[in-house]
């Protein structure tokens, strides 16, 4: 059903292109009521509006906060058309339908961003603009609403097509738009008192998300995907692509993986490569180019067609070691022209300049059929002051800065993991094994195959408690000198008997790093 627009209520705090909306409702002769700054634009611009509060015969008041909130707009936006006795008592009242809505809300998303002032966001939390457009999304069968200065080239589309009227498809489409937004913007605004109460589980969790794209599949050709952005600054994730192929699910995947460990590496300059979300070398070293390599040495086989993310500018040099192997993502804190020259010699390969990239949320949620799961993020090491050394032979201030690094990787590997690392470098990983010890033999192997001569005095981190020696015996067999785990196994005094006797030291954290 096609529904004539005779009067339009528009009220918007973002006025960018009104005049393209304004132009198409003269050529149809609709009456536009208006207020505030938008009656005064209008004006401006040329056009005929009638003052809200004239319309109304009621002075807006209290700075504002009451204009729309009238029985007089929401009836006319209310009211069912085709109900006689809606029609009979807006007849009565001498009440106008109101057919068409353009509304966008105070800009309670900027205002948050610019400034920690409680009573200044408060004053941006629109209370009528949301209402209106509840109102006219609830009554999509009569009235049209638009909430988005994107949509307004198909309102004239669709005005143009019917002669000045509107589809029920449309109405439909744009009320799906408008509910989406209400939900959107009180989202945030929950969102955002949680925070400032220090609420971290509220009884009802609310999460907001600005698609950001469409991407060409999900993680497997046959699935659909999009990326949405959780923050308030919604219009960029703080990654500019300058060259290679779009960016796909699986490659956001392993980029957020890479960053996390990237920043939990700090001021100290890393390289992280990443492969199905799984870390298959983490390497720091004061030398940029070192601890690519480092890094790449540790797995150079998985490493093949992964994702490289470094914490420092790439360089000439280093873009000429990158491109010696392939990679499917290069993610780095700048360029310098000559390293893009090479790196752009791939026309696949996605390079990545995250100077801009800042690391925000603190919670990770798994989401099921009908569930979700929210926790806080993993962000504990270890404390120092709470470590047990719990063998004969004690490490010396050196190693704990070893053991530390070989233990913060430990928690981003999926688990049952174990990692090997030897001078601040990754040199064996054991990951998602539902035993212990096949994760110890798959991290031993990985050494072995590719870097044997480092297995001797090299470190490993268990994300959890061994629950028997076998694993123990196996590492301290191939080379391993020290064993950092949390402890907490009812066999505990075997495994340290068992490093005591292997001559390794042990260390207990008391703090676990499961990641399923």
């Amino acid at each position: 059903m096609n529904q004539k627009i005779k009067n339009a209520l528009i009220s918007l705090s973002d006025k960018e292109n009104l005049i393209s909306i304004l132009k198409i409702l003269k050529k149809y002769k609709v009456k536009i009521i208006s207020s505030g700054g938008t009656y005064k634009s209008i004006k401006k611009l040329g056009y005929d509006c009638t003052e809200l509060s004239k319309y109304t015969g009621f002075k807006e008041m209290l700075d504002g906060r009451v204009k729309t909130l009238h029985p007089k707009i929401h009836a006319g936006i209310l009211h069912d058309r085709q109900n006689k006795i809606h029609k009979n008592e807006m007849n009565i009242k001498k009440f106008p339908p109101i057919d068409l809505i353009i509304v966008n809300f105070y800009p309670f998303q900027k205002v948050v961003m610019s400034t920690s002032n409680p009573k200044e966001i408060v004053d941006n939390i629109d209370i009528g603009g949301p209402t209106m457009v509840r109102a006219a999304a609830k009554n999509y069968k009569n009235v049209a609403i638009i909430t988005n200065k994107n949509d307004y080239s198909e309102l004239v589309k669709e005005l143009e097509k019917y002669k000045g009227k509107t589809s029920l498809k449309f109405r439909e489409i744009m009320s799906s738009k408008a509910f989406g937004l209400t939900a959107y913007y009180d989202a945030m605004i929950a969102n955002w008192l949680n925070k400032k109460l220090s609420i971290e589980f509220p009884e009802r969790k609310t999460i907001f998300g600005r698609k950001l794209k469409k991407l060409r599949y999900g993680e497997n050709p046959h699935q659909e995907s999009s990326i949405y952005i959780n923050d308030y600054e919604d219009q960029k994730l703080g990654f500019i692509q300058l060259a290679g192929k779009e960016l796909s699910y699986n490659n956001y995947n392993d980029m957020f993986a890479s960053l996390e460990i990237l920043d939990s590496l700090g001021k100290e300059t890393g390289t992280v490569i990443i492969k199905h979300a799984n870390p298959c070398g983490v390497s720091k070293n004061k030398n940029p180019i070192e601890s690519f390599r480092n890094a790449f040495a540790c797995d150079p086989l998985s490493a093949f067609g992964g994702v490289v993310a470094c914490n420092f500018k790439i360089n000439e040099k280093m873009a000429a070691e990158i491109n010696k192997n392939f990679l499917e993502v290069i993610l780095a804190k700048g360029f310098e022209k000559n390293s893009l020259n090479i790196l752009k010699r791939k026309k696949n390969l996605r390079i990545i300049d995250i100077s801009e990239y800042k690391s925000k949320n603190l919670t990770s949620i798994k989401y099921f059929e009908g569930a979700f799961l929210v926790q806080n993020k993993d962000k504990t090491i270890l404390d120092r002051k709470k470590l047990k050394c719990v063998t004969k032979l004690k490490p010396s201030k050196k190693e704990l800065n070893e053991i530390e690094f070989t233990f913060n990787v430990s928690k981003y590997v999926k688990s049952n993991a174990i990692v090997l690392c030897n001078n601040f470098s990754t040199i064996g990983i054991g990951a998602g094994q539902p035993s212990r010890f096949d994760s110890c033999r798959i991290a031993i192997q990985k050494a072995k195959k590719f870097q044997p001569q480092k297995m001797k005095n090299s470190i490993a981190a268990s994300d959890a408690f061994f629950p028997f020696t076998d694993g123990v015996e196996a590492l301290i067999k191939a080379g391993v000198k020290i064993i950092i785990q949390p402890g907490g196994s009812i066999r505990d005094q075997e495994v340290i008997n068992c490093a005591n006797k292997g001559k390794v030291k042990m260390l207990f954290t008391d703090i676990r790093h499961f990641n399923h």
